[in-house]
């Protein structure tokens, strides 16, 4: 445990033996927690008024493969917008079984984060409102930030799909309105 550090000694004292390990270094702070109770942990780390950590920053994930098990660990970063002060929370995950729980009752800015580390990784978000890709498209096959993802793999080529009533297609159909009327013949 990180015992320079009274946040995570506040929270080994808050959740006996569900700190696995922790890292404080100039401000650096930095637990690991189970997978198992995640929601719980998390939501007091949002609504404790001593850390007071309500701003979810980001969320990534790390692949160790054939350099520590368990293969993944999905990171959050938190932040305290009162204190100033920031929270690392890594948890493990299992190559087996690639799958932890949703933060989205907690963080609504926590979907397009999930499904970015669903997208890249593989990891699953369960009871996630809306797990589907967010940067590449559906038939894309595989997650290609995982370090045994082939690089030389040939995706599938899709047609390009028509998107209808986007903010893109407003303001290219508004642009394209500037140009005719800007370069149409003088009368």
């Amino acid at each position: 445990m990180g015992e320079d550090s009274p946040n995570i000694q506040y929270l080994g004292e808050k959740f006996p033996g569900r700190i696995l390990a922790s890292h404080a270094f100039r401000g650096d702070e930095t637990i690991v927690i189970p997978r198992e109770g995640l929601q719980e942990i998390f939501s007091f780390l949002k609504e404790d008024p001593r850390l007071d950590l309500s701003f979810l920053t980001d969320i990534t994930a790390v692949d160790y493969l054939g350099k520590k098990e368990p293969r993944f660990e999905v990171v959050y970063h938190l932040y305290s917008l009162r204190a100033k002060h920031r929270l690392r929370v890594k948890v493990p995950v299992p190559e087996e079984d690639p799958v932890v729980d949703s933060l989205v009752p907690l963080w609504k800015g926590a979907n397009w984060l999930e499904r970015e580390v669903w997208d890249m990784f593989g990891i699953r978000f369960s009871g996630h409102p809306d797990l589907r890709r967010v940067l590449l498209y559906e038939e894309f096959q595989g997650h290609p930030l995982r370090k045994d993802y082939p690089v030389n793999q040939c995706q599938p080529l899709v047609p390009e799909r028509e998107l209808q009533g986007t903010f893109v297609d407003q303001r290219s159909s508004n642009k394209l309105l500037q140009l005719q009327q800007k370069f149409a013949p003088k009368r």
